[in-house]
């Protein structure tokens, strides 16, 4: 239980410098090109747990495994994350980070028509406490230029959610290990498809002229250098890699609701790392927002706990 809680400390230390790593690059490299290259990176070291607990699991992958991996790698790597990391390019970090970590509240609006999980009623209160904390960190009324990032943000969480539930379908299949990283290596193989045509000539152009030069001519290997590599290395191994790799030993040497502490402690380390390395303010607004956001996931964590220890008092009722 103790290594449990060494794995959800590195995580979370490791989850919660993510937007600050990607915000110090943003200059550097290209949101589609930094997408790919720590995507890759961390795939390739989620890859020997990901065989162990295949081999493990005794399961053998056929064409429909490769065809489910190619989607959940394309709702996570190109369309999640690209919106995420072109999310901190308009934004500040620390909003960014607060924000997506709100991503489970869209996952129960997901997981009810998609698996048929019950909606409880501490559900509700959880999603009506943490979607308050969402207004109050935007604040509709002063949002002006922080419009785009806010909005990019808020539909990375919401795809990155469904990524999420779409996955949990096959979960059990795979293993936590090898769902991520298959998912993560098909997504980078898409990925590097539409980085080849974006460097199209006539595809290149039309980005350009219609304000998408960030899909346009999209470097691979451009800005690579002993500058920044560590930089590079930090974000795809240390970050995509053994970020992953850590919350998913957490949930093995302890539960899933254990855990997913990481995504509790994020929203306020994150934040407090955005002003020791990028000088981003924390606002009184951002301070009740996380509050509230804390609170709404407090209530879904202790509601999930009570409903659990029912059930498992339930199960051991002597038999009448």
């Amino acid at each position: 239980m103790k290594k449990g809680y060494l794995y959800i400390l590195l995580s979370t230390l490791l989850f919660s410098s993510m937007e600050v790593a990607l915000k110090c690059v943003t200059g550097q490299f290209g949101a589609l090109q930094i997408t790919f290259l720590r995507f890759l990176i961390g795939s390739i070291v989620l890859l020997p747990p990901a065989i162990r607990g295949i081999r493990r699991k005794k399961t053998r992958l056929h064409s429909g495994d490769f065809a489910f991996f190619a989607l959940t790698g394309f709702l996570c790597v190109v369309v999640s994350m690209i919106l995420y990391q072109l999310a901190i390019v308009y934004s500040q970090a620390s909003l960014v980070a607060v924000l997506f970590s709100c991503n489970p509240i869209f996952v129960v609006l997901f997981a009810w028509p998609i698996l048929h999980e019950k909606i409880y009623r501490h559900t509700i209160y959880s999603l009506i406490v943490s979607f308050a904390g969402i207004l109050v960190i935007i604040n509709p009324a002063h949002m002006a230029g922080n419009g785009l990032g806010i909005a990019l943000t808020i539909l990375s969480a919401v795809t990155f959610a469904l990524y999420g539930v779409t996955g949990r379908k096959r979960s059990e299949r795979y293993g936590g290990f090898a769902l991520t990283c298959f998912s993560f290596l098909f997504g980078s193989a898409e990925l590097l498809l539409l980085i080849i045509v974006s460097r199209i000539g006539v595809i290149s152009t039309f980005f350009t002229q219609a304000g998408l030069s960030a899909f346009a001519d999209v470097p691979i290997f451009q800005g690579i250098s002993l500058a920044t590599l560590p930089s590079l290395l930090y974000i795809g191994v240390c970050v995509t890699g053994f970020g992953y790799a850590f919350y998913f030993l957490a949930m093995e040497a302890t539960s899933a609701a254990t855990a997913s502490l990481v995504f509790f402690i994020k929203p306020i380390l994150a934040p407090i790392l955005a002003l020791l390395f990028l000088h981003e303010p924390i606002t009184v607004s951002m301070a009740v927002g996380i509050l509230l956001i804390l609170a709404g996931s407090l209530v879904s964590l202790l509601g999930g706990l009570r409903l659990k220890k029912a059930s498992l008092e339930k199960s051991t009722d002597p038999i009448p």
